[in-house]
Parts: structure tokens; C-alpha cells; sequence
């Protein structure tokens, strides 16, 4: 950001990142408001001086009357942002998330968090054919995906894969008063079907990129060997609660099971080599990344979105 003013810089950054994040073209009274929940707050007219200046530096660029879009300079500006502003953004995009989503575990209605998977036409059946092995396997984190080519974001000549972001539980436990916190993500050992420990975490504070995504990049995972022998590594998360919650949440994870979530792997203190956090329990969930995992493991290469957004969960369930 060629900005002298670290207030300034941060101001822009946010609003080039709420410009990513967006479907459609945003005008200066929506990014104020959105600005304004991050504790960002500035008049209409403010928004507007700072995406003047943003077009002038060619990061943004307006769409007729709707508003402004990143141009490709603007997305590689988020890219290579400075990474002190750009920790902690994971799990912050996350926790609004889990804020928004609304999913009922009774009757398996409401919104949910989902990723959104880009796919070439080419490779659609071989991606398919990896998605179904592990929800046929139990360790993804939901029994099911939907395909969509109805969203401005999938570039011409893919199609779209959603599958729920396993941050919807974190929702699902805020809206029944269970705090709960997004921990590490990890590797996670099995032999003869049974886990065994964590080979690998990082933790989703202060990271700057998803951990699941940096373990597919790095080849660590062995989701189709596991799924062939019950002899392999597969991708987990780890949540944290307070023990006295540990009733209330099974009952709830109970629930979910009943409509088709796979959850939780274990749920404890001390456990799989987990670290121990004082009057914590930890929750172990199969994450719904093994199945881009897999698929990556059949040599396509694909793009993925963690955190798309939220979307009514009929739309995966009726696809």
C-alpha cells in the first residue's frame, strides 16, 4: 500500500479486503457499514475519499453505478499486504462465520458456512469420484457437497463445488451459549481405522493463511491410503470449550450426527497429543477439507475458497 499514513493504510486494506470477499460490486454506504462492524467507523463521504484514492493507485475500479470491484493489482495488493495487518485475519473471517451461521441441529434447517471449490469442466468426474470416497468414509466433516455453476466468482470453462465449512458448528454451540474457540488444525494419524495422534498443528491464531490448506499444499495428508487401509493421515480440527459444556455439547453433536455430520472424532483434555488448556476440553472433527485433500491427492488442481460465505443448508441437502 503506497500510503505513508498507517491509519490510512489500514483503512484501505480493510476496505480492499471487504472488496475480495464480496460477490458483487460494493458502493461507499455498504463498505462504510461493514467498515463499521470491524471498528472502522467513517462517514460515507470518508469511504469514498479512500476509494477515489484506491482508483487512482489502480487497486479498485467502478462498475457503472454499482460500485467498485479489486481490479488484478487490487487482489495481489491483498495478497502481499503487510503480514502484521494480515494476522489474525483467519480466524476472524471464521468467527464471523460462525456468527452468521443459524443452522438448527434439530431440524437441519438454517444457514451454514460453506467453502467453494473452482474445478475445471475436465476434472469435475475425478473430483466427484474423490468427494464421495471420503463422505462415503465418514471424515469429512458433512455426508455432502452440492455443484453449482450459478456464482459470479467460478471462472469461465469450472464449475463450483460447495461443501459446509466445519466453522458452522462453532455457530451452532454460540447460539445454544457454549463459548467455543477455533484452536489448531492438524494431521492426523490412524492405524487400523482408529486415530492415533496428531503428527502435525499449527494454531489458527496469528496465522496469516488456513492451516488445512498449507497441509494439502505440503502433501502431508494420506487421506486415500486411509480411506483403502484404514492406514493413513487425515485432516482435523481442534476446538476448545469449557469442560463444564462438555454435556451440553455432545447433545448437540448428537443432534447433528442424526443429519448427516460426522462429528466429533473424540472429545477430551490431554487427548491425541493434543495440547492441555486449564478447565478446557478439546473437540476433534474430521474436517471438511479431506475432501478437497483427496482430490488433491489425485493430482487436480484446484482453487479453494474456505469461509465463501453462508448459504441456506437446503442448498447442499436438495443438490
Amino acid at each position: 500500500m503506497r500510503e505513508t499514513d498507517p491509519g490510512t493504510e489500514r483503512k484501505c486494506l480493510e476496505i480492499l479486503r471487504i472488496l475480495r470477499e464480496s460477490r458483487e460490486p460494493m458502493g461507499a454506504k455498504h463498505l462504510s457499514e461493514l467498515m463499521g462492524e470491524q471498528g472502522f467507523i467513517l462517514s460515507d463521504r470518508a469511504v469514498q475519499y479512500y476509494l477515489q484514492h484506491l482508483d487512482e493507485v489502480g487497486f479498485t475500479r467502478k462498475v457503472g453505478n454499482r460500485g467498485r470491484v479489486l481490479t488484478s493489482l487490487g487482489i495481489a495488493e491483498t495478497e502481499s499486504a503487510l503480514v502484521g495487518d494480515r494476522i489474525g485475519f483467519v480466524i476472524s473471517k471464521l468467527e464471523r462465520l460462525a456468527f452468521r451461521s443459524t443452522l438448527n441441529p434439530e431440524t437441519c434447517t438454517g444457514d451454514v458456512a460453506y467453502n467453494l471449490t473452482f474445478v475445471k469442466n475436465d476434472d469435475l468426474d475425478i473430483v466427484c469420484n474423490a468427494f464421495d470416497e471420503v463422505c462415503s468414509a465418514k471424515i469429512g466433516f458433512f455426508g455432502g457437497y452440492s455443484v453449482t455453476d450459478n456464482d459470479p466468482r467460478i471462472p469461465k470453462g469450472h464449475t463450483g463445488l460447495m461443501t459446509i465449512c466445519s466453522i458452522t458448528m462453532d455457530g451452532v454451540f454460540q447460539h445454544h451459549g457454549i463459548p467455543v474457540k477455533m484452536a489448531y488444525g492438524g494431521c492426523l494419524s490412524h492405524t487400523g481405522g482408529f486415530p492415533d495422534g496428531f503428527l502435525h498443528l499449527i494454531s489458527y491464531i496469528g496465522t496469516t493463511l488456513d492451516p488445512l490448506q498449507l497441509f494439502i499444499s505440503a502433501e502431508v495428508s494420506t487421506i486415500g491410503e486411509y480411506i483403502r487401509s484404514g492406514n493413513g493421515v487425515a485432516l482435523a480440527n481442534i476446538r476448545n470449550i469449557p469442560t463444564v459444556g462438555v454435556p451440553y455439547a455432545i447433545g448437540i453433536m448428537e443432534a447433528m450426527r442424526k443429519n448427516g455430520f460426522h462429528l466429533p472424532v473424540t472429545i477430551g483434555s490431554e487427548i491425541l497429543r493434543v495440547p492441555a488448556d486449564p478447565y478446557q476440553s478439546s473437540i476433534i472433527s474430521y474436517s471438511g477439507m479431506n475432501l478437497i485433500g483427496r482430490a488433491s491427492e489425485c493430482g487436480i488442481s484446484m482453487k479453494t475458497e474456505i469461509g465463501a460465505g453462508t448459504i441456506p443448508i437446503s442448498r447442499i441437502i436438495s443438490d
